[in-house]
């Protein structure tokens, strides 16, 4: 590469083939020649070697191409394609320096190289018309510029007419109609005049226009629809410098505003955006050297395809990185973003836009394609973040869904109605929210999100009228089980005739006011009859349930409830007062009344009864087979009644409702008679002791036989009161010692018990008697005792002793014991007796 103060040229293209890539890339930076868009045009040289080529375009556009040095002999200078700006001339213009056809230098392989380069100007300044070609290729707008000598008009090789045909050919076989400038320079013009020259040079370009085979699309069509072909004379550089350098100033001005309309490169379709000139040179030299049959994609098309491909990727890889997508995405993944949609569709079309102001030059089918694709890639990226967002949504919604149906449930709102309100409410803020996710670029469906909200709120609703629906039927059943349990415990306790009747009575006033409420409970729950139906039969069902497992559980201790019934009527009399069995009671009708009653309540026990149509004879099987039995009248009947209670049925009772079997009614029965025996064979010796106890006095004849054997001795009482007084003094600590030692107590359950615990208990009452008596006596008189008579009247009896004048006729004494018990008596009483 050479540098000037002015411009730099860089070699696109060295001797050997190889294209430049980074000379190319470093001089559309020095240039800036990315940012011209479509503003700008490119100029390209071509001619025999060593025929001016370089001092012309140095000349023409203030380049500095390397000339070749005369006085060092005719050799090639340029080799390759050289690449450079204009300098001064508006807009940006590019101009391309070939090496030189028909030189010494590359012998036999001169015409190939001629060819390839001949071919890669051709097609950098043209886009192919070959649709079907799938390339990257796109063009730009070029005017091709030939050089001649004057005295080369007319000649074959010498005027490049097959290179000429080459480049025409490739024209009609690879583009569309566009016209191109072919100026044709005539350098160191002789005395023919320019008018003679240029009939005869357009005559053989019309000519080779004419021979070269054409494609069907261009059989009829004129070279002027293909190229607007110029010829320009110019003067001999060496002999007429200052003529030849005013007539390159004249001919400069030619190239200022050139993209004009009319200019030299007026006709700007299909031009290529100068960003995407380096990739379309490149990718044809490949594809030539490659030698590819001439079938090139689109210049413009490929170019765009590459160009736009890489904007896209930058604006993606821009956007992926970018600090406030990143946030928002953050964000996002952790909780609901208010204005969400809004900002992301923001982002959306900033780079998208980015894209559209960098791809805005290229082909708008390629960049729309290109552009359409980095939209579906962006969209891509930020669909989970939306996802997200929808799953925020539906999540907020469904939370407030079960706060505002839990608040209508407990409002007393009816069941179906909040669940219909408040399942509504939630869609519709559902769709508010997705309203403020929506991304203006995106046409996505969030009915499968919604579709997902419903089966949640349909399946909380399901779940909270499972759950409601459970408590209702658990609230009226303990209701029915606190209202039945205790009742019919208490009829089976007090078993009667009557008692499964008021059951009946009970369980259904009971399960009708319970199915009545039930009923009126779930008439907001929107229920079908079908499936209401049976919730009041299951409610019903528990009822009866809950009353036959209470009687089942009382029979199961049947046993224990006969014993206490027998207990509590054999025990307490109709007062409900307890017996003292004084001799006069008829234990045997008290037993049997007892028994029977304890048989009543097995017979009620004995099967459930809930039903009205049920009737059975099972008490009186029992009453005949297990208490009359022993009568004589029923003494014949007793085998065949004992027989049927050796079965483990009832007659006309199912077995479902069979509590306690025939089988287990006569086992119980024995082990109630064999547990009540006890009690009253204590009855019966109690009563009998009872009787003892108060017989008491001899029998007559002995009283009799008394009183006349012992008339001397009362007659020697009579005589001497003293004996009385002795008399009346042993009765009184007889007495005594009578009610301390509870005599009669002891006695009563027999003698030789009695016997025993008075021979225990003898001697020491006798000695605390009479150290009693001692303490009385060896307390002093009082002084007056006229004004405590109450005070130690034993004392004061033994102390003024017996005399007839003193003593009243109502003489008591008193004793105390160390017990406290008190004993107090009348002389008087005890002689009455």
């Amino acid at each position: 590469m050479e540098n000037s103060d002015h411009c730099s040229s860089t070699q696109l293209i060295d001797g050997d083939g190889v294209f430049n890539v980074s000379g190319i890339e470093t001089f559309m930076k020095e240039v800036k020649l990315g940012e011209c868009g479509l503003s700008y045009a490119v100029v390209s040289i071509m001619g025999p070697q060593s025929s001016g080529k370089s001092t012309l375009l140095n000349n023409l556009f203030h380049t500095n191409f390397r000339e070749m040095d005369a006085f060092k002999g005719r050799s090639q200078t340029t080799k390759g394609i050289w690449l450079a700006r204009c300098e001064g001339i508006e807009p940006c213009t590019l101009v391309m320096d070939l090496e030189g056809t028909d030189g010494r230098e590359r012998g036999e392989d001169d015409t190939a190289f001629e060819k390839q380069s001949a071919l890669f100007r051709s097609c950098c300044f043209r886009h192919s018309a070959n649709k079907h070609v799938g390339s990257i290729l796109s063009a730009t707008d070029f005017l091709q510029y030939f050089t001649r000598w004057c005295h080369d008009i007319g000649r074959e090789q010498a005027a490049n007419k097959p290179l000429l045909k080459t480049v025409f050919q490739v024209m009609m076989r690879l583009f569309s109609p566009r016209k191109t400038t072919l100026m044709f320079v005539i350098r160191d013009k002789t005395r023919t005049p320019l008018e003679n020259l240029e009939p005869v040079l357009r005559e053989d370009i019309q000519k080779i226009w004419d021979s070269v085979p054409k494609p069907v699309a261009h059989k009829e069509t004129p070279l002027s629809e293909f190229f607007n072909v110029e010829v320009v004379a110019l003067s001999s550089y060496e002999e007429k410098e200052e003529q030849f350098k005013e007539q390159v100033a004249s001919l400069r001005q030619r190239f200022f505003h050139s993209i004009a309309p009319g200019g030299l490169a007026g006709d700007r379709r299909g031009v290529v955006p100068a960003s995407g000139f380096s990739f379309s040179a490149q990718q044809i030299w490949k594809v030539i050297k490659e030698n590819k049959d001439l079938d090139l994609p689109a210049h413009k098309v490929m170019v765009a395809t590459v160009r736009c491909e890489e904007i896209a990727n930058e604006k993606y890889a821009d956007f992926a990185a970018n600090e406030d997508w990143c946030l928002l995405e953050e964000a996002a993944q952790s909780d609901h973003i208010s204005g969400f949609g809004k900002t992301l569709s923001s982002l959306l079309d900033t780079s998208l836009s980015r894209y559209d102001a960098e791809a805005t030059y290229f082909d708008e089918s390629v960049r729309s394609a290109k552009r359409k694709q980095l939209q579906e890639k962006l969209l891509q990226l930020v669909h989970p973040a939306f996802q997200s967002m929808l799953g925020h949504i539906r999540s907020g919604a469904l939370e407030k869904f079960k706060e505002a149906f839990d608040k209508a449930l407990n409002g007393g709102e009816g069941f179906s109605a909040a669940a219909y309100n408040c399942a509504e409410s939630c869609i519709a803020q559902f769709d508010e929210g997705c309203a403020e996710v929506v991304i203006e670029q995106a046409n996505w469906d969030t009915s499968k999100t919604k579709e997902k909200l419903r089966r949640d709120i349909d399946a909380h609703i399901a779940s909270v009228r499972g759950a409601k629906l459970s408590e209702l039927t658990a609230l009226y059943e303990t209701k029915l089980k606190e209202v039945l349990s205790g009742p019919v415990e208490a009829l089976l306790d007090g078993a009667n005739s009557d008692t499964w009747p008021a059951i009946r009575k009970l369980l259904r006033r009971e399960s009708e006011s319970a199915v009545s409420g039930l009923s009126d409970a779930l008439s907001g729950f929107d229920m079908d009859e079908q499936t209401k139906e049976k919730m009041l039969t299951s409610l019903e069902q528990y009822a009866r349930g809950v009353v036959e497992a209470k009687a089942r559980e009382e029979a199961g201790r049947v046993l224990i409830s006969m014993k206490d019934r027998f207990t509590t009527l054999f025990s307490h009399d109709a007062d409900s007062m307890p017996r003292v069995w004084t001799g006069k009671e008829d234990i045997r009708a008290i037993t049997k009344t007892a028994r029977s009653a304890s048989l009543k309540l097995l017979s009620v026990l004995a099967a459930i009864r809930l039903d009205d149509d049920d009737a059975d004879n099972i008490e009186n099987i029992l009453s005949v087979a297990l208490v009359d039995s022993s009568s004589g009248a029923v003494k014949d009947r007793s085998i065949t009644t004992f027989d049927s209670l050796a079965s483990s049925t009832w007659e006309q009772v199912p077995s479902s409702k069979t509590m306690i079997t025939p089988v287990q009614c006569k086992s119980l029965w024995r082990q109630f008679k064999a547990e009540t025996e006890y009690s009253v064979s204590q009855a019966i010796s109690a009563q009998e002791a009872n009787k003892r106890s108060n017989n008491w006095l001899p029998p007559p004849w002995a009283m009799v036989a008394l009183a006349v054997l012992g008339f001397n001795e009362f007659m020697t009482l009579l005589r001497n009161p003293l004996y009385l007084g002795v008399i009346f003094v042993a009765f009184l600590l007889v007495k005594a010692l009578w009610v301390q030692l509870d005599i009669s107590g002891e006695f009563r359950h027999g003698a030789l018990p009695g016997l025993i615990s008075l021979s225990t208990k003898f001697l020491p009452t006798v000695l605390n008697l009479m150290k009693k008596l001692a303490e009385e006596g060896a307390k002093p008189a009082t002084n007056n005792p006229t004004n405590n008579p109450q005070r130690n009247p034993a004392s004061k009896s033994f102390q003024n002793g017996v005399s007839g004048s003193d003593m009243s006729s109502t003489a008591s004494s008193e004793v105390t014991l160390d017990n406290g018990t008190e004993f107090s008596s009348s002389s008087k009483d005890q002689l009455g007796k």
